[in-house]
């Protein structure tokens, strides 16, 4: 299997430590975000969407992350996404609660405002947006809190997809000044996450420069 990505996006680090974590072995393509790779005629013939990451297995094409990883995690038995579908469909309930809340309203806001602008030279943070986030972000941080008081994981005991998902947006949160530590279950339950060995051997090796 081959993966496109641009390794300091959070997207393509969970494509990449979820594969890790499997022991599924892919092959890496570089598209760098920075240098408008992603808009390149030939990337585009392969993912119309111009973003990261793109897996291609043989003539099967994917792209979004969360499909990508649930591809990869159906290669073999495991218990990332264990095969009961009360299970999974408590995964896809917080991969789905993740898009649609924390990533696009609470995170990346503003990783975007306070790094992604200043790595492409894209002006000034917008404080007003940061402000929003922040309020978003406190919202949502609570509810994982109270959740993590219970539980260890998202699902149950054991770490899962959903412990991937939720965990990505959060890679870059001590360089965006997002204030995890104040919500001290869910800043535990993030290294745990993080501390698994995948993260580390697939963590980028430049500045983030994608959200």
């Amino acid at each position: 299997m081959k993966l496109y990505g641009f390794p300091p996006s959070p997207r393509t680090w969970v494509a990449r430590a979820v594969a890790a974590q499997l022991g599924i072995p892919l092959e890496f393509v570089l598209v760098d975000l920075t240098k408008g790779q992603q808009h390149a005629p030939d990337y585009r013939a392969i993912n119309p969407t111009g973003r990261t990451p793109t897996l291609i297995d043989g003539d099967f094409t994917l792209w979004e992350t969360t499909a990508i990883i649930q591809y990869l995690a159906g290669q073999k038995p495991n218990t990332l996404w264990p095969d009961d579908a009360r299970t999974r469909a408590d995964i896809v309930r917080w991969q789905s609660w993740m898009l649609a809340h924390w990533e696009k309203e609470s995170c990346v806001p503003v990783v975007f405002e306070r790094l992604v602008k200043q790595v492409l030279g894209a002006g000034p943070p917008d404080e007003t947006v940061i402000s929003r986030a922040l309020e978003n972000f406190a919202r949502d941080a609570k509810l994982l809190d109270k959740h993590f008081a219970a539980q260890p994981y998202l699902v149950g005991n054991a770490i899962t997809l959903a412990d991937f998902s939720i965990a990505g947006p959060l890679v870059y949160f001590e360089r965006a000044g997002i204030p995890l530590a104040d919500y001290p279950k869910l800043h535990d339950w993030f290294g745990r996450v993080t501390s698994l060995p995948c993260w580390k051997e697939t963590a980028p090796q430049r500045p983030a420069a994608a959200a």
